[in-house]
């Protein structure tokens, strides 16, 4: 076995055996669509209904829509990559599988790790914006003052986030299959909205909004000054992060967010019928779509209203989404339809968040590196438990915690992640030439190395105050892996000969 101690790898051959342990195998029943409607169904979501206004009136401007274009090249850099990794390691984990077989143990967990706080905390923070479009609905129906939340003393409990948890977490339970049919279904409604905010939008634009494109840059003790501001903006002197140019970059970072979700779809993989094939298929796939659809809304909002008044402090403090741009117009009618619509797409986004952290905790138990109960699968061949304990986790911090600042939090978790995929081509192109690939980057390793360029750039533009969170975030892991997951890995066991020899698999 390469590599000893915290540099040990897991051999492609030996990550690939490991699917078909009894007790904690999974069913192949996805196809390259199923996968497409994943991809486009966790994507289309919290971005496109909430974050294109905010971006729009704190950071950027009419320039959302170039944001929206940065952000869609830096996931195509590493969508190439991860259709690489995924089409030769059709392992569940995404990432995690991936840095276990080129950077070895430690790198593996450190990504897992960071994976959970990219998909647990993601899921919790759309939960949460589920239930306050809950409320708006069902104030159409039941009349203003309608609640999804209630107190317990000082602490608020929102019932509306934990019934789309407990109801989401039943259903992965159920079966992936019949997950992705909910899905193509949600799917469908949330495109048709999307589809129906473009069209009907555009007879309400006015060329004046779009002036000036790129707004002048505000200055220092501004909303995004100090370590509210972009890393990139302090270390080059710039006085604050709204508007200008790096504005314009920090919308870039923080747009970044509307597409997470595409990377989820190279978590499925051991669950594909022909994952060489459909994995790269479906993720491009869901990429090409969203990336179309959401420049295509951020140009018609920022058309409709002056980005000024979509500012998080335009007035009255209300939540500005793509609903706002509609209800300024007097198009209320319009607005309470995309109410219900953002009420779908979000659904499906903490579905399939939920989807992905489940399948990587299943693929680090199973290597030891967690409680090895939480590999085992139900008779439906899914992982029971871990879901379970997810739809917990998820149900508790939804329930009983705020959400703020969360996704900038998920972004630095996930351009972490596209990092070191990118620079695993790299290493396993040299290490493992003769691996089949079903898919090849092009131009190595210029792709690659755009790619890593292209994520750090992002990170660097995002808060100071998120980098120092994401820091804490780290050492945590570093600690749990030397107190608990060095010792049970499954690897440093076959290495130390402490395995029964049936569970020595080469």
């Amino acid at each position: 076995m390469p590599g000893t101690g915290l540099w040990r790898t897991k051999s492609i051959e030996q990550s690939i055996a490991d699917t078909d342990e009894p007790g904690s195998k999974l069913r192949r029943n996805l196809s390259a669509w199923d996968l497409t409607v994943f991809g486009v169904a966790v994507v289309i979501g919290a971005g496109i209904f909430t974050l294109t206004a905010r971006t729009a009136g704190d950071f950027a401007g009419p320039s959302t829509s170039l944001a929206f274009v940065f952000a869609a090249i830096a996931c195509a850099l590493a969508a190439l990559c991860y259709a690489e990794f995924a089409s030769t390691v059709p392992v569940a984990g995404s990432a995690y599988t991936f840095s276990y077989a080129t950077f070895g143990e430690f790198m593996a967990w450190i990504i897992g790790w960071d994976l959970i706080l990219e998909l647990a905390v993601g899921a919790a923070a759309v939960s949460k914006g589920w239930s306050a479009y809950l409320q708006t609905v069902l104030g159409y129906i039941f009349g203003e003052g309608t609640k999804t939340t209630f107190d317990i003393g000082s602490v608020t409990v929102d019932w509306g986030a934990l019934i789309l948890v407990t109801g989401l977490s039943t259903l992965l339970v159920i079966g992936t299959k019949l997950s992705s049919r909910f899905s193509m279904v949600i799917t469908g409604i949330k495109v048709a909205v999307v589809l129906f905010v473009i069209v009907l939008g555009f007879f309400y634009i006015k060329g004046a909004n779009y002036t000036p494109f790129i707004p002048p840059g505000e200055a220092a003790g501004s909303t995004h000054s100090g370590v509210e501001q972009s890393l990139f903006s302090l270390i080059a002197g710039g006085a604050s992060s709204s508007f200008g140019v790096f504005g314009l970059l920090a919308g870039a970072s923080l747009v970044f967010f509307a597409f997470i979700g595409f990377d989820i779809v190279a978590t499925t993989a051991e669950e594909t019928r022909n994952p060489q094939k459909s994995v790269p298929r479906g993720i491009f796939g869901s990429l090409a779509i969203v990336t179309v659809l959401y420049v295509a809304v951020s140009l018609v909002v920022v058309g409709m209203v002056n980005y000024k008044d979509l500012a998080t402090s335009a007035g009255d403090g209300s939540k500005k989404t793509l609903a706002t741009a509609f209800s300024a117009n007097g198009v209320d009618w319009a607005a309470n339809i995309i109410s219900v619509g953002a009420l779908a797409g979000l659904t499906t986004v903490v579905m399939v968040l939920m989807l992905g952290q489940v399948r990587v905790i299943y693929a680090m138990s199973r290597d030891g590196l967690m409680p090895t109960a939480l590999s085992k699968t139900s008779s439906r061949g899914t992982p029971k438990k871990a879901t379970m304990i997810v739809g917990g986790l998820v149900a508790v911090a939804a329930t009983f915690f705020p959400a703020d600042k969360l996704e900038e939090m998920v972004n630095v978790g996930t351009l972490f992640a596209f990092v070191l995929v990118s620079a695993g081509v790299l290493v396993l192109r040299r290490t493992r030439p003769d691996l089949p690939r079903a898919f090849k980057v092009p131009w190595v390793p210029l792709i690659p190395i755009l790619a890593i360029i292209a994520c750090l750039w992002l990170m660097l533009n995002l808060t100071v105050l998120t980098w120092l969170r994401f820091v804490v975030w780290m050492i945590l892991g570093v600690v749990i892996y030397f107190v608990y997951s060095r010792r049970n890995s499954l690897l440093g066991k076959r290495n130390r000969g402490e395995l029964p020899a049936q569970a020595q698999r080469e």
